[in-house]
């Protein structure tokens, strides 16, 4: 009988050799696929949108101030209405959502137990599992009375409800990636800092959020784009209603809600108002898209790195 050992070890390889190449074909595949995604949705903005500038010029569609591509005698298809009104939206909720959420994440990182922050930061990231419709019944049937009582000619649909509530949605993302970036921050800078005699309130604003400032500044971009591109919220509580203005109790009406708008309504498909569907996603498109670049630079342009 032999007694040679049996050399396993290359059939070994082949099997880990085979799993590895499956396993990257499938990585591979799902990268793809997340990649064509993105393109397809491009081509098709870009190619109905081509249509649409074909008809109405660039200098009008940027600089217009008047939207109203239903109207029978003399439609006008002035984009800044529209803009005006998601970036009230944007910049409410961000006045909202930045500090609440960054006095949140202080508190989450620095001076809540291990106890409490594993109550609490769940219980508020629930708040990011919400429906968003839910959020614009909230505003409707809570948010607008109480901005009504305070000043009575506040209509049942207005700019500060959808900035209100948008900011209330945002704050998960302020919150939870911020407390991420201060979490990270060294304990070593934080001992250097009591050992100068600094204050807890002094290490939590001088030393661990100067550290982690390009992850909050991420957050910020983040949840500014999220802000941006929110459509059912504001659909309900800000209105349909494209102006200029600069009154918050005012009704609006923002990029994404004349989206909603056309597209559930009886604009024919071919013609020039669904056309300006894909104008208007595509500036959307765009305006999201510099946002996430925005916060990848600000990410890798301070970025703090620890040993």
């Amino acid at each position: 009988m032999s007694t040679e050992p049996i050399d396993l070890s290359r059939n070994g390889n082949d099997v880990g050799t085979i799993g590895d190449r499956l396993a990257r074909y499938i990585f591979f595949g799902c990268a793809a696929v997340t990649v064509a995604t993105t393109l397809a949705i491009v081509l098709v903005l870009v190619n109905g949108a081509t249509d649409f500038f074909s008809t109405v010029s660039l200098t009008e569609f940027f600089t217009g101030t008047d939207w109203s591509p239903r109207a029978a005698d003399n439609p006008s298809f002035g984009v800044l209405p529209l803009v005006w009104g998601t970036m009230m939206i944007t910049v409410g909720s961000a006045l909202i959502a930045i500090p609440i959420g960054t006095l949140t994440a202080i508190y989450l990182s620095e001076y809540a137990s291990s106890r409490v922050r594993r109550v609490v930061k769940p219980t508020l990231e629930i708040l990011a599992g919400i429906p968003t419709i839910v959020y614009g019944f909230f505003a409707l049937s809570f948010i607008t009375p109480i901005l009504q009582q305070i000043y009575p000619g506040t209509g049942t649909f207005n700019a500060a409800a959808g900035a209100i509530v948008v900011g209330v949605m945002i704050i998960p993302m302020v919150s939870s990636i911020s407390e991420d970036a201060m979490s990270s921050v060294p304990d070593s800078l934080r001992n250097a800092a009591y050992g100068l005699g600094a204050t807890k309130f002094e290490v939590s604003t001088q030393v661990v959020l100067p550290a982690s400032l390009s992850g909050i500044l991420a957050a910020y971009v983040l949840a500014i784009s999220r802000a941006i591109g929110e459509t059912m919220a504001v659909t309900l509580a800000a209105g349909a209603l494209a102006q200029v203005t600069m009154n918050p109790f005012a009704e609006i009406q923002t990029m994404t809600a004349y989206m909603v708008e056309i597209g559930t309504g009886d604009a024919s498909v071919g013609s020039i108002g669904y056309q300006s569907l894909f104008a208007i996603g595509l500036t959307l498109f765009a305006m999201t898209f510099l946002m996430n670049v925005l916060s990848m630079w600000i990410r890798s342009r301070y970025r703090e790195e620890y040993e």
